[in-house]
Parts: structure tokens; C-alpha cells; sequence
């Protein structure tokens, strides 16, 4: 297949896939908030070049991954402690008097927000075995051939539907930045709520696959 039809196939994948509320794309509108389009462009930018790298494996190793489900059990087990803990991390923050948190937001705006999008992003490790699925698919419908170029183009196209999709969620977020529900501390229980029903989300398929 032309690779400007890959390109556009992986866009609309990945953007399918970040629409979603989940933990970057919500992180993403509330750093935008707090401190500004520019600093949830950096997040956005710092997520994005995870993804590559996360796609890029899911690409190489996409058979793999298909024929030995017991690695994406492994990589889901991961998943939900980690989610778990991002969850139980959030809720507490929201709970947390807000007499520090002028202080907080100044220490944080010193910060690189590229290097906490990428450790944020490596926290997420669902892309993996979702694009390996979606690569396998494509590959089986000989609408994408394994080359350096395919892969390449896929890869660029994942990114690409990402980061308009977390640039969508600053977007959308600034809209409502004078109503209540974009607070500090509404948005932490935002974040947390959303990544506890994902982790419940993933216990439930893990029992059903065991």
C-alpha cells in the first residue's frame, strides 16, 4: 500500500485510540491549565516521542507478541499496578489541603514538562500490545508490508494521531478553564477516577484470560 495511505491508517488508529480520557490526555489539559498551552505542548511533545519508540516495538515485534499472549498477560499485570498506583497517587493529591500549592506550581514550571510526558508515557504501556494488534491486522490485510520505509511511515502517523489527540483534549479543556470542573483539585480526582476504572478495566480482563 502507498505509504501516504499508511501514514493516514496509523493517524486515524492512534487518534482513535488516545480519544479516550485516560491519564496523558487528561495530564496533558491540566498542565495547559496550571501553566500554560506552551507547557502542555512540551508534555504533549515528551509523550509523543514514548510512543514512537512504543510503536516502533509493537511494529518490530508484532508476530511475537500475537503468537506468545502470555507476555501482553504480563504487560497487562504491569499495567494495573501501575495504574493502581497512579490512581491511589492522584486521589491523595486531590485530597491534600492547597495551602502548598502556589509553592508546588512554581517548583513544577521549573521542571523539563518533556521529561514528564515521557515518564509518563512509559508508565502507559497499553500502545504495545493495542498497535501490535492493529499491525498484525494490517500486515494480514496486506495493507502494510514490514519494510524500514512502512515502518517508518507507521510510526510517524502513530505520533502524529497522538499528539493531535492530546492537543485536542488542551484544546477542548480551555474551552471550560472558567468553570469549576477544570479546578486543581477537580481535575486530580478527574485523573485518578478515570486511570482507577481503567485498572479495574484491565483486573477484569486479566481474570477472564486466566
Amino acid at each position: 500500500m502507498n505509504n501516504t495511505y499508511i501514514f493516514f491508517i496509523s493517524l486515524a488508529i492512534s487518534f482513535i485510540g488516545v480519544i479516550p480520557p485516560g491519564l496523558l490526555n487528561v495530564s496533558a489539559a491540566k498542565i495547559s491549565l496550571k501553566e500554560g498551552h506552551n507547557r502542555g505542548f512540551m508534555f504533549s511533545i515528551g509523550v509523543c516521542i514514548v510512543v514512537a519508540f512504543q510503536v516502533y516495538i509493537a511494529t518490530v515485534f508484532a508476530k511475537y507478541l500475537n503468537l506468545h499472549p502470555e507476555v501482553t498477560i504480563i504487560l497487562k499485570r504491569v499495567a494495573f499496578v501501575i495504574f493502581l498506583l497512579v490512581a491511589l497517587y492522584f486521589f491523595i493529591t486531590a485530597k491534600s489541603k492547597p495551602s502548598n500549592l502556589q509553592v508546588e506550581s512554581s517548583l513544577k514550571s521549573k521542571q523539563s514538562r518533556i521529561f514528564q510526558g515521557m515518564f509518563m508515557s512509559a508508565l502507559n504501556i497499553f500502545p504495545i500490545p493495542f498497535q501490535a494488534y492493529m499491525v498484525t491486522t494490517l500486515v494480514s490485510f496486506r495493507w502494510l508490508s514490514l519494510d524500514p520505509t512502512s515502518i517508518g511511515t507507521y510510526v510517524s502517523g502513530a505520533v502524529m494521531g497522538t499528539f493531535m489527540a492530546l492537543y485536542g483534549y488542551i484544546l477542548f479543556f480551555d474551552t471550560l478553564k472558567n468553570t469549576q470542573f477544570v479546578t486543581p483539585k477537580n481535575m486530580n480526582y478527574t485523573i485518578a477516577i478515570i486511570t482507577l476504572v481503567v485498572a479495574i478495566f484491565t483486573l477484569i480482563n486479566l481474570i477472564r484470560l486466566n
